[in-house]
């Protein structure tokens, strides 16, 4: 369940008429400021938790590698998800709060651009790298990790207008490696 300020459509517009996949013409489609926030959290042995926090892991800084590799998928989103537009991105962020009593790293990616189609996707890589990122740095130690409940938190511009995922909170994270 979702709030929206606008109906979304039932129409699946990356399919044509005789239901062939097709890259969507947004060509007509006015510039409006486009923000997304997607989340995961990858779950893991606590002592796990604790060795990212002291950075004491064979491959060095988990946070900030998994940082860049958030930044680096959303700007190359449209070489992961074949019918996704190549957009002008002005903002990506990837914020990384360990959760210790839950045994898990939260991740948060917000992308922001001027464009006539949503960063919806570029959002959901960001946060989807930056967890198999974490997972990459850490397996050695802990194979038993998984990148968990991968969604899209927010949107807004376009067409569509605002949404917010029922249950998604403002991020407030402390300060990252602070426990």
């Amino acid at each position: 369940m979702s709030k929206q300020d606008s109906n979304s459509s039932e129409e699946l517009t990356h399919l044509d008429e005789e239901g062939r996949a097709r890259m969507v013409n947004v060509g007509q489609k006015p510039i409006s400021h486009r923000c997304c926030i997607a989340r995961c959290e990858v779950l893991m042995q606590e002592k796990t938790l604790e060795r990212i926090g002291t950075g004491d892991l064979p491959k060095g800084d988990v946070l900030a590698v998994a940082r860049i590799a958030g930044i680096q998928a959303a700007k190359r989103t449209d070489e992961w998800i074949p019918l996704a537009h190549p957009l002008p991105i002005e903002s990506v962020e990837v914020l990384l709060l360990p959760d210790p009593g839950n045994s898990r790293l939260r991740i948060q990616a917000t992308v922001e651009s001027h464009s006539r189609t949503g960063v919806e996707m570029e959002a959901l890589v960001a946060a989807s790298a930056a967890g198999l990122t974490v997972y990459d740095m850490c397996k050695s130690i802990d194979r038993g990790m998984s990148v968990q409940n991968i969604r899209l938190a927010s949107k807004t511009g376009g067409k569509s207008g605002h949404y917010i995922r029922e249950g998604e909170g403002e991020f407030q994270p402390r300060t990252e490696g602070e426990q």
